[in-house]
């Protein structure tokens, strides 16, 4: 470890750091441009210029390694006239945008010039211009204010792995560009964040408002289900933005397309009163009473086994317990949080983790990806797994359907016979995950939600074990979930009773009319058909397909309107904060549960949300547990039995901008979807109101 002088103090680093590292590790402030943390070492803004001992000229200090006995001065009168004079040029061509500049309020360069600028330009020729680039939907370009640091072109090529950005010419016609081409990433959207000025901007977010003018929430995503660390930013009660918190063992600094961009979802096709179906078929307005009253007289003398519930993919584990505890005074063990049907077990814990952990999936070395397309199902772990491959030795195999996931995909097949296989040990890959340290593999739902599920998990386990994936200290057997509440759900029990039906049977039951009532808490993603005459009670946020097969709507809260807990699929406990209030008479979802509860007569335990979250713990102690990873129990789980081979795997996403109420309600997700050619997604019927 070299020890080095800074500013008159001794400081001893770790091997393989720059000065400009060491300098911040001093506890000294070192302006930049181009450098950036996660992006290789470009060295061509000079902002960072430092006096080094010896040397003849100041240097870069984000492209020089530290070394032993290296003297460096971070604030001298030539540092000083360095960093003028740097900041002199890069604003030679920079126009006054400030005032209309979406960048204004949080923009380096504003900053950089404050601290460390001249108060005056010595150029007095013409400024160049740059004309405009297409980028996509999402990001809108001012190339003029661009000052080449070259932050764009290495996170796509780097991070997000699209090489769709370059810097074309040479001198003062050097320009970035992605040939008129949209920026084909589920990532681009951290475009906007690592860009130093005001030349790539948030296109949704133009000109809506200044960073000032908004309150800041910390929260988190349940677009999918990694659980990123974000921050919701809204005037009043609209959420006009969402950026990323920065959590290392998550998501970085980063957060995907859809998590970022489909807020404006928020505010269209909202609920925001009661209705119920009238006797011409038609929803109409209804207060709260009204309400109630229609779903109390159904359940009247109705048995539990009767009435059954249905858990969405965006709820909080508060609500989801309500419901349960719901259906338990009505004497009902019909229920489901598996709304895509993923033959998931209720247990050990293992069985539907991501045990290997998002940050561990750094310490990998082979990899199987099973019906799982990452890329579209969680970016973020995409992002990681592309990172451990640029890192080398780290073999990646995959059995489904043909992606580009931005690395190097050995294609095995694509149907459970290929699976069947590799647990036999048959092939080369076989070999591969039975000679690597800490072999993982990737279960995904389009491998589990299908009827032949549990074989398909069963095969998954007997690999891991006979390929030393589980032991003492690590686990790389893996559950990719795409659903925020899906972990939370499985934790609490949200799964059929002794007796009870699982959602393939809730469907038939209602088809048949053995089942009379069904609750769908935020389910929008099921065949609203098969749901027969049974009477449908819908508790949400958006007008999607449970809402317009309902007999009655009760208004809910989406994410950003209400304190919630998440588990995120590696087990992960975490908090998500009320940002805004939900639109006209719509309430959290365990409020209206626990109201409608007393209604029956039969009030639920708690009061309030502190109770509601003690009861949580109660259940299961794990929600005690803040944002951190426990090791899922192992055991036995899945089927011995075999899967059916001629069956092919299809992957769960198709269009990965719209794939809940909240993304298709969202202009910017449809401008997304129709960008890049993908179809809307298929209509699931129901009866329109």
């Amino acid at each position: 470890m070299p020890k080095l002088t800074i500013d008159g103090v001794e400081i001893e680093v770790p091997d393989g750091l720059t000065v400009l590292q060491a300098c911040e590790l001093a506890g000294k402030e070192i302006p930049r441009f181009c450098y950036h943390d996660r992006l290789s070492v470009a060295g061509n803004c000079r902002m960072c210029l430092v006096e080094m001992e010896r040397s003849p000229k100041p240097i870069a200090s984000c492209a020089m390694p530290a070394a032993p006995d290296m003297v460096i001065h971070t604030d001298t009168p030539t540092v000083r006239k360095a960093r003028q004079g740097v900041m002199e040029f890069l604003l030679i061509n920079h126009p006054l945008d400030c005032p209309i500049c979406d960048q204004g309020g949080e923009c380096d360069l504003q900053d950089q010039a404050m601290a460390y600028g001249y108060d005056r330009s010595r150029y007095q020729e013409n400024k160049r211009a740059v004309s405009e680039k297409y980028m996509g939907p999402l990001i809108k370009t001012i190339m003029t204010r661009c000052i080449q640091c070259t932050r764009c072109v290495r996170f796509a090529t780097e991070i997000a792995g699209v090489e769709e950005m370059g810097l074309v010419n040479r001198g003062e016609h050097a320009e970035v560009t992605t040939l008129e081409k949209a920026v084909d990433s589920e990532l681009s959207g951290n475009l906007v964040d690592i860009c130093p000025v005001g030349a790539l901007t948030s296109r949704p977010y133009a000109f809506k408002a200044r960073p000032w003018e908004l309150q800041s929430t910390p929260s988190v995503d349940v677009m999918d289900a990694v659980g990123s660390n974000i921050k919701v930013e809204t005037r009043g009660r609209e959420v006009l933005r969402v950026l990323p918190r920065l959590h290392e063992d998550i998501n970085e600094e980063w957060i995907a397309d859809k998590t970022r961009h489909a807020c404006d979802g928020l505010s269209r096709q909202r609920l925001d009163r009661p209705y119920r179906r009238g006797e011409d078929g038609r929803l109409r307005e209804a207060t709260w009473e009204q309400a109630f009253e229609a779903v109390a007289e159904r359940l009247e003398d109705l048995p539990g086994a009767a009435v059954a519930a249905l858990a969405g993919d965006l709820c909080d584990a508060e609500s989801m317990l309500a419901l349960k505890d719901l259906m338990a005074a009505l004497g009902s063990a019909n229920l489901d949080c598996r709304q895509d049907g993923a033959k998931l077990p209720a247990g050990p814990r293992g069985a539907y983790l991501f045990n290997t952990s998002i940050a561990g999936i750094e310490r990998a070395d082979a990899c199987l990806l099973i019906g799982s397309d990452p890329r579209r199902e969680a970016p973020l772990i995409n992002a990681r797994l592309r990172k451990r491959f640029l890192r080398g030795g780290f073999p990646v195999a995959a059995i489904g359907p043909q992606r580009d996931l931005t690395y190097e995909v050995a294609q095995l097949g694509e149907d459970p016979g290929a699976l069947a296989a590799l647990a036999e040990g048959e092939g080369a890959f076989a070999g591969v995950l039975r000679r690597a340290e800490r072999p993982m593999l990737v279960l995904g739902m389009g491998a589990l939600a299908r009827p032949d599920g549990a074989s398909i998990l069963g095969m998954a386990r007997r690999i891991a074990l006979e390929t030393g994936m589980v032991g003492d200290d690590w686990n790389g057997f893996n559950v990719l979930h795409r659903a925020a509440a899906r972990v939370g759900g499985l934790d609490l029990g949200f799964l059929p009773g002794e007796g009870g039906r699982d959602r393939d049977a809730i469907l038939a039951g209602a088809a048949s009319g053995e089942v009379k009532v069904v609750f769908l808490l935020g389910a929008d993603e099921i065949d609203m058909s098969a749901l027969g005459k049974a009477f449908v009670v819908y508790i949400g946020h958006h007008g999607d397909a449970g809402a317009h097969r309902a007999d009655v709507i009760l208004p809910g809260a989406a994410y950003s309107e209400k304190n919630g807990t998440y588990v995120n699929t590696e087990g992960r406990v975490q908090l998500g904060r009320l940002a805004g209030s939900p639109p006209g008479d719509a309430r959290e979802d365990w409020t209206i549960l626990r109201a409608f509860s007393e209604r029956l007569g039969s009030p639920l335990p708690y009061d309030n949300l502190g109770q509601l979250r003690q009861r949580l713990i109660e259940v299961n102690p794990l929600f005690a547990r803040l944002d951190q990873v426990a090791p899922g129990a192992w055991g036995a789980f899945g089927s011995e039995t075999p899967a059916e081979a001629s069956s092919p795997f299809l992957l769960p996403v198709d269009n990965y901008y719209m794939t809940d109420p909240i993304s298709r309600a969202s202009v910017t997700m449809a401008e997304c979807a129709e960008a890049f050619g993908l179809a809307a997604p298929a209509k699931r019927t129901g009866t329109d109101g």
